[in-house]
């Protein structure tokens, strides 16, 4: 059973009694030992003088029964014989070792005093006044020979417990020793306890207060301990539930502020993207190949080539103008993309050589709105546009338990390291005089992916300078974030 605060000064208050009643009942013993031997003593002072009043009385008796023989005085007489033979009986209790020649005496004293009592009343019956004269005379000299004796065993008593008395008092000067003694022995242990006890409350109270300091200091990781068994350690207990509690809604605030940051984040560069895309969604230069490119073809061919061109021109604009702020699906950004590679194969003729390979049965996972163009076009512009035999982009999809692969590889220049490690962090790659995309940079793609699929994990690239990229979306099936802000019309 746990031992409580009030258990603990019930304990304290039952020690000090404890310690009181014994100091009581030894004393109480002590001292009732010492005052049984003491009316020992005394009683046998009073038994020894009863048969010197037993003895005075009964000569005064006999002296009154000899001056006028009455019935009553007669009767007074017998009383006080029978008296001084309780006295003899009485006295005969305090024969011991010490006095045991000096007790016969006076018994037998006491003896002759009652037999010559008894001689005294059958000279008196005779009529015989000399003689009973003579026996009375012989009973008073009697009488002074037991005060006599009397007072020498009372004095040989005296001298027998003399060491008695001397007893009492050492006794009572070691007791006054043991008594102080015992009085700073149990003041010492009642320090000792009362400084335990002090402890066992102090100490979780100082803990407490510590942690109370380190919370109000924003420390929430110290874990509050209180080593003891009563109200304070369950007082502890709930003291750290509190402050896990309180953790945790900090980080929630942390998370939820975190959140918000990024949903802010992913408007900003919502609307910053919608803001480019209205302003020049196709750069000038882009815009400028592909309008040249059509005006050469319906120049050099027939118009239902150019109108196929033109309409690849429309959907794609079209596309990259209204969904770049919603989530479609990766089928969408495959026809699209299919579209920007029609129209770069009507630019670049047999220099652009596009190879894909794409399971169909995964097309349904979403994603970003104008996610793969940005990454085909990088793709075009570097492996591409630059040489003069043109280069090699492979497209394949590839479906997953969890997720879908997209990989996006060509057999350009390839990137450093450095800027291979600056594109995984999600900045922009540095770019020279002669590099121009549609506006949407890589960075952009890395961040909304992120964002949409609340994943860090969602890109790879395998580069070396000389040996060619790739890109490797690796697209969840299913997302753990709402934070990408779609727009009213999502996929």
């Amino acid at each position: 059973m746990t031992t409580t605060i009030q258990r603990k000064i019930w304990i304290l208050a039952s020690v000090v009694l404890t310690i009181m009643a014994v100091i009581w009942g030894a004393l109480t013993y002590y001292n009732q030992k010492t005052q049984d031997r003491y009316n020992d003593i005394l009683q046998r002072y009073l038994r020894m003088n009863e048969a010197t009043v037993a003895s005075q009385q009964l000569v005064a008796s006999l002296n009154n029964y000899l001056l006028s023989p009455t019935s009553d005085r007669l009767a007074q007489l017998q009383a006080g014989r029978d008296a001084m033979l309780r006295a003899k009986s009485e006295a005969s209790r305090l024969r011991n070792a010490d006095n045991d020649f000096e007790m016969s005496s006076y018994l037998h004293l006491i003896d002759s005093l009652v037999e010559t009592t008894d001689r005294t009343l059958l000279f008196l019956d005779l009529k015989d006044a000399e003689a009973s004269g003579r026996t009375f005379s012989e009973a008073t000299r009697i009488s002074k020979y037991i005060s006599e004796m009397t007072l020498a065993l009372i004095d040989k008593e005296l001298k027998t417990y003399d060491r008695f008395y001397r007893g009492i008092i050492e006794q009572s000067e070691a007791l006054k020793r043991l008594g102080l003694w015992l009085l700073l022995l149990i003041t010492f242990s009642l320090a000792l306890f009362a400084y335990w006890f002090s402890s066992s409350i102090t100490k979780p109270v100082f803990t407490l207060i510590q942690a109370a300091k380190e919370l109000s200091r924003g420390r929430f990781d110290l874990k509050i301990e209180v080593a003891s068994n009563d109200e304070m350690s369950f007082l502890a207990k709930m003291f750290d539930r509190m402050r896990i509690n309180i953790n945790n809604l900090f980080q929630e605030i942390q998370e939820k502020a975190q959140l918000e940051k990024e949903l802010q984040q992913s408007k900003l560069l919502l609307q910053e993207s919608q803001l480019r895309s209205l302003q020049s969604q196709i750069n000038p230069h882009f815009l400028f190949n592909t309008l040249d490119t059509i005006s050469k073809k319906a120049y050099l061919e027939g118009s239902e080539e150019t109108s196929d061109l033109l309409v690849n021109v429309a959907s794609l604009l079209r596309y990259n103008l209204k969904r770049l702020d919603r989530s479609v699906t990766l089928y969408d950004e495959v026809r699209v993309l299919q579209q920007y590679i029609e129209i770069q194969k009507a630019r670049f003729s047999e220099r652009l050589r596009f190879h894909t390979d794409i399971d169909e049965s995964c097309l349904h996972v979403q994603l970003p709105g104008l996610t793969l163009q940005p990454i085909v076009e990088n793709a075009v512009i570097h492996a591409v546009e630059p040489r003069e035999d043109g280069g090699f982009i492979r497209f394949r999809v590839v479906d997953g338990p969890e997720r879908v692969t997209v990989e996006i590889e060509d057999d350009g220049p390839g990137i450093a390291p450095s800027a291979v490690d600056r594109m995984l962090e999600g900045l922009e790659p540095e770019r020279d005089a002669e590099s121009h995309s549609t506006g949407i940079g890589f960075a952009n793609v890395v961040k909304r992916l992120r964002l949409f699929y609340a994943v860090e994990d969602v890109l790879d690239i395998e580069s070396d300078v000389g040996a060619g990229t790739k890109i490797v979306l690796k697209l969840p099936k299913t997302r753990r974030s709402e934070a990408y802000v779609q727009g009213p019309d999502r996929g």
